[in-house]
């Protein structure tokens, strides 16, 4: 059973008219090393983004294969792209971010987990020039496109993956979506202020306000990447939106064994968000055989 803030949320994004605005983020860079210690002590694996990470991590293990080049555009700390290649130990890894700040938690990170499978670079991923033509097998990158300013942006982007991916290459892309009312951004971001950081809390309610409008997001998917895979939302509320690429892999029983077992060590609270999160995308279209 959903949690009553996303209950309340579904029926007032259903009916109620668009009030809310997107505003592009405060700090569109995140380099004060108090904010990026903070950012990265709230959102490692065992906190609140717990289900998340692992919803996202099945999704790109369907399109990412043992011996492909695997580019994460905006990889921050390297949480969610840890878990990815802790899960796929033969398959190599850029992660890719515009913060040094970030970059510099992320290797530390990444070498306490002892992954020698992750690159790490600093770079602008609306301009991926030290990136060849048709040169990276699959592109990944969860809940990042927000923060950047504006639809130019976002175009840009999108057109450099479909520059840099090889034929038949693998994508998944996911964010969020801009809800219409204010009420909703605000009762989502504070759902579990009590569990984490105030500077986590604050920064979850400006990424739902930078949300692009799915509309916009699918125009611009449509154009670049129509041909690469398809979109989804969250069923009627889009609170979140991803572009995913057909599956590249045969199914893997010891991975799907793997997931399993981090979602059984994981709370009963953050198993029933997992279930929240996977029905509303499955109600929208999108679901994988490792959940």
């Amino acid at each position: 059973m959903p949690s009553s803030t996303v209950i309340r949320a579904f029926f007032r994004e259903l009916f109620v008219k668009q009030t809310a605005l997107r505003e592009s983020e405060p700090d569109l860079v995140m380099d004060d090393p108090e904010k990026v210690g903070a950012y990265t002590r709230a959102g490692r694996e065992d906190g609140v983004m717990a289900p998340v990470y692992l919803f996202h991590c099945a999704q790109i293990c369907e399109v990412i294969k043992p011996g492909d080049t695997v580019l994460d555009l905006g990889c921050g700390p390297a949480t969610q792209l840890a878990i990815v290649a802790r899960l796929n130990r033969n398959t190599n890894f850029i992660g890719m971010d515009l913060s040094s700040e970030m970059l510099s938690r992320a290797r530390e990170y990444a070498g306490e987990q002892n992954l020698k499978n992750i690159e790490f670079r600093q770079g602008d991923i609306t301009r991926l020039s030290e990136l060849a033509d048709r040169s990276i097998d699959a592109v990944m990158s969860t809940v990042v496109l927000h923060h950047l300013p504006d639809l130019n942006a976002l175009e840009r982007t999108f057109a450099e993956i479909k520059r840099i991916l090889k034929p038949g290459g693998g994508v998944y892309l996911v964010d969020f979506g801009h809800l219409k009312s204010e009420k909703s951004i605000h009762d989502f971001a504070y759902q579990y202020a009590d569990r984490q950081a105030e500077l986590f809390t604050l920064d979850y309610l400006y990424s739902l306000r930078a949300a692009f409008w799915p509309n916009d997001f699918k125009a611009l998917y449509e154009k670049h990447l129509g041909e690469v895979g398809k979109f989804y939302r969250t069923f009627a509320m889009p609170y979140m939106m991803a572009i995913k690429s057909p599956v590249r892999r045969e199914f893997d029983p010891v991975l799907r064994n793997q997931l399993s077992a981090l979602i059984k060590g994981m709370p009963d609270f953050h198993q029933a968000d997992l279930k929240d999160l996977m029905l509303f995308f499955k109600l929208g279209g999108l679901k994988t055989v490792y959940l």
